[in-house]
């Protein structure tokens, strides 16, 4: 006689155990799995300006996804929102077209908050800033902005520049107050401002639909950085520490997918402007026709734009806009 540890029936029980045994194992073993294989979630607050340009490409293009990203936009009424959301731990970082100074208010509040790895540069050339007037308005330079009342896009950065620019420029007593872009063409149309400082799209919806007109262009690269050549990094892509440190791979994925939305502005810039759609006022054929901002990665950094980028920051400091010096140079992200 078999004893139980012989029999066939026996046998076929072990064996019985040890494949439940073997699936449990498997079972236990593929959340794990899982877990390790699934990208987090990159929450980007952007601005709805034309510089966000490389962002809604990326979006839109697939670039993020075939990176294996999970990259969810998130729209904001200004960049100090975005600035915001990164500090309460909404956001993981910014599009280009978020301001730079509004980031580091950030930094300053939460010093090491983020590192940013694009700017979008702006001169007379790579038009963003702009004054612009009702299209019948008699105003055509910007000393006679003098006395006027003045629209400017929300946000400290927004209102710090415009006041600068209008004293340097001669326009004395000139009233200043924030209104969102979306609203600046408009307001012009009612009456309610006599000019707007403002950001691409504005000034061409205004100009494409014969309502306004810019007066000058480029003009914080003139009347702040002293050149309106000069490189105005007013805006800048950004990750927040916090994420980068977390999740460093994917960092890196992500600022090499982001990078080939800018490779596209840069290289088929016609291609490139339909991505506006759904992300900015501007729609149809109005694409064709808005400047474009540059944009220069953080490896594409030379001392001079350092320098120029600090320059701006200082502005901020002598203004008493920030409580101390902050220092470009240890924001930009490093590889």
């Amino acid at each position: 006689m078999s004893t139980p540890e012989k029999s066939p029936a026996a046998a076929a029980s072990r064996r019985q155990l040890l494949q439940a045994g073997a699936a449990g194992l498997a079972v236990l073993a593929a959340p794990a799995i899982v877990r390790a294989q699934a990208a987090p979630k990159i929450r980007i607050g952007f601005w709805p300006v034309a510089a966000g340009l490389p962002f809604f490409a990326a979006v839109d293009r697939g670039y993020f996804k075939e990176a294996g990203l999970d990259v969810e936009p998130l729209k904001f009424a200004g960049a100090q929102q975005v600035m915001e959301g990164m500090l309460a731990g909404r956001c993981d970082g910014s599009s280009n077209g978020t301001g730079s100074a509004n980031l580091a208010i950030g930094e300053i509040a939460q010093p090491g908050l983020f590192k940013i790895f694009c700017t979008n540069p702006s001169n007379a050339r790579f038009v963003l800033d702009e004054f612009i007037v009702a299209k019948d308005s008699p105003i055509k330079t910007m000393a006679e902005l003098a006395g006027k009342k003045i629209a400017s896009g929300p946000g400290i950065q927004n209102v710090t520049l415009c006041k600068t620019m209008l004293e340097r420029a001669g326009a004395k007593g000139a009233t200043v107050s924030e209104l969102p872009i979306g609203q600046h063409v408009a307001a012009l149309v009612a009456g309610q401002v006599d000019a707007c400082y403002t950001l691409e799209p504005t000034g061409t919806v205004g100009r494409m639909n014969g309502t306004t007109r810019v007066i000058e262009a480029g003009v914080v690269a003139k009347y702040i950085l002293g050149d309106p050549m000069a490189p105005w990094h007013g805006g800048a892509a950004s990750l927040t520490s916090e994420f980068i440190k977390k999740n460093p791979e994917v960092a890196k994925k992500y600022i090499a997918a982001y990078a080939r939305g800018v490779e596209l502005v840069r290289s088929k810039p016609d291609d490139a402007r339909q991505h506006m759609k759904g992300y900015t006022a501007i729609e149809g054929s109005l694409t064709a026709e808005v400047p474009l901002a540059s944009y220069m990665l953080y490896n594409e950094f030379k001392p001079s734009d350092v320098a120029y980028f600090q320059k701006f920051y200082d502005l901020f400091t002598e203004k008493g806009i920030f409580e101390k010096k902050v220092l470009v140079d240890g924001l930009l992200y490093k590889a």
